[in-house]
C-alpha cells in the first residue's frame, strides 16, 4: 500500500474493520436468504463509500483509482455482491464527472456521493451480450426530448437505482454503428419496468434484473455531455473504471478463500500432522498465494495507470482477466483443501466458489478481454 495518502490507508483500514466487525458475521445468513443488504448499504454510506469517486465541490472525500480498488477487494473480501452495490455507481459518477455538463453535475453527484441516490448503468442486451455495436435499443427525437423503446438485461441495482446511465443509439443509421450511440440519464417513470429478478448462481443480496422500455419519455437535458454520438467512446472510458473494479472484486474474493484455507490448513490434523504439512496442501496454498499476489500487482498497475490520465484499456484488460481466472483457481482450490466442509453451506468457500464465475463473464467476457489485449498488443506495438 506504498501508493497510498496516509489519509487513504486509513480509509482502506476503516473498510477492512467494517468487514470483519459487520459483515462476515452476518453474510452467510444474508446470502443463502439472497436478502438485500439494507443495514450494510446504510453503513457503506456512512462510511462515505459512495462518495468516493466524487470530487470537489460536490464530494468530500474522493480517492484515487488505487485506493479505491484497494477499498473494492477489501468490500469483496466481505461479500463480493457489496462491492458490487457500488461499482456501477461509481462508473456512473465518474462518467459524470469526465462527460457530464455542469447542470447534470450539480443535479447528480451531491446526492450520488453521499449513496442517497444509487446510480447503476443499462448496456447489456437480451440478445447482445459484449458485443455492444449490435444494440437495439433506440431512443429517437420527438419533440424536446427523446422516445425510448428496447431491453436490457442483467442490470445490477436496477430496482433500488435512482439514476441509470442507459447506453442506446440516437442514431441506428450511422456509420461505423458506434458513432450512432449516446448515453442517456434516465429516471424510473412511466414506459420504464424493471421486470424480473433473474435468478443466479452467486452474487445474491443484490438484484440483477431485466429493463423493458416501451415508449419511455426522456428530457433532452437527460443527454450525458449534450452530445449525440459520443456513448460508445464515454462508456469504453467508463469501462476501464468497471474493469478495474472487477478485478478488484475477484482479489477479494480470492483473498478470502485463501485466508480461510491458510486458518484451515493450520488447525485441521490427518495422519498426525496440520495438513498444510502434506505436499499436495502446500503447494496449493503455495499457488494460490502467489497468484493472489501476482493479481494485486495487475490491479494496482492498472489503477496506477488509470490515475494518471493515461489509457489503461489494456492494463485493466489484463488485470480484469487474470484477477477474474485466479479468483475461479483459488476458490476451486480452497474447496480442495476444505474437503467435504468445502462442499457444505455451513462454510463459507462454497460462496466464494459460486461467486468467482461472475468476474469471468461480468463486465466484458474473458474471451473478449483477450480480444481487447491482443487488439491493443498490436496497435502499441507490444508491451513496450
Amino acid at each position: 500500500m506504498s501508493t497510498l495518502s496516509t489519509e487513504e490507508q486509513a480509509i482502506v483500514a476503516a473498510v477492512r474493520q467494517f468487514v470483519d466487525r459487520d459483515v462476515r458475521p452476518v453474510v452467510r445468513e444474508l446470502e443463502h436468504a439472497d436478502t438485500y443488504p439494507e443495514a450494510l448499504i446504510e453503513r457503506m454510506k456512512e462510511l462515505g463509500i459512495f462518495g468516493l469517486a466524487v470530487p470537489g465541490p460536490w464530494g468530500e472525500a474522493p480517492v484515487s483509482m488505487p485506493c479505491y480498488a484497494l477499498v473494492t477487494a477489501e468490500l469483496a473480501r466481505g461479500w463480493m455482491s457489496l462491492a458490487g452495490a457500488m461499482g456501477g455507481h461509481t462508473v456512473v459518477a465518474k462518467l459524470l464527472v469526465a462527460f457530464g455538463t455542469r447542470e447534470q453535475q450539480d443535479r447528480w453527484l451531491p446526492r450520488m456521493a453521499t449513496g442517497e441516490v444509487r446510480a447503476t448503468m443499462a448496456l447489456t442486451e437480451p440478445g447482445g451480450g459484449s458485443d455492444l455495436q449490435s444494440m437495439t435499443t433506440t431512443a429517437r427525437r420527438d419533440g424536446d426530448g427523446y422516445v425510448v423503446d428496447g431491453a436490457k438485461t442483467w442490470i445490477t441495482n436496477s430496482r433500488r437505482s435512482g439514476l441509470i446511465a442507459l447506453l442506446c443509439k440516437t442514431d441506428p443509421d450511422a456509420e461505423p454503428r458506434h458513432a450512432g450511440m449516446s448515453i442517456l440519464l434516465v429516471e424510473h417513470g412511466p414506459g420504464l419496468a424493471v421486470s424480473r429478478d433473474l435468478p443466479k448462481l452467486g452474487y445474491k443480496g443484490v438484484e440483477s434484473c431485466e429493463l423493458s422500455f416501451d415508449g419511455y419519455r426522456a428530457p433532452a437535458d437527460a443527454l450525458l455531455g449534450g452530445v449525440e454520438g459520443s456513448g460508445f467512446a464515454q462508456m469504453m472510458t467508463g469501462l476501464e473504471t468497471g474493469r478495474i473494479q472487477v478485478a478488484a472484486r475477484a482479489l477479494g474474493v480470492g483473498q478470502a478463500a485463501f485466508d480461510d484455507s491458510l486458518r484451515y490448513a493450520q488447525e485441521r490434523e490427518s495422519f498426525g500432522k496440520p495438513i498444510w504439512q502434506h505436499q499436495s496442501i502446500g503447494n496449493y496454498l503455495a499457488d494460490m498465494a502467489t497468484s493472489l499476489t501476482a493479481a494485486r500487482q495487475l490491479v494496482l498497475h492498472a489503477a496506477e495507470r488509470a490515475e494518471s490520465g493515461q489509457r489503461c484499456d489494456l492494463e485493466a484488460g489484463m488485470a480484469k482477466l487474470f484477477a477474474s481466472e485466479t479468483a475461479m483457481q483459488v476458490t476451486l482450490n480452497a474447496v480442495r483443501i476444505h474437503g467435504g466442509y468445502g462442499y457444505s453451506t455451513e462454510f463459507d468457500v462454497e460462496r466464494y466458489f459460486r461467486d468467482a464465475p461472475l468476474m469471468i463473464v461480468g463486465e466484458g467476457t474473458n474471451e473478449i478481454q483477450r480480444n481487447v489485449i491482443a487488439a491493443q498488443l498490436v496497435a502499441r506495438g507490444g508491451l513496450g
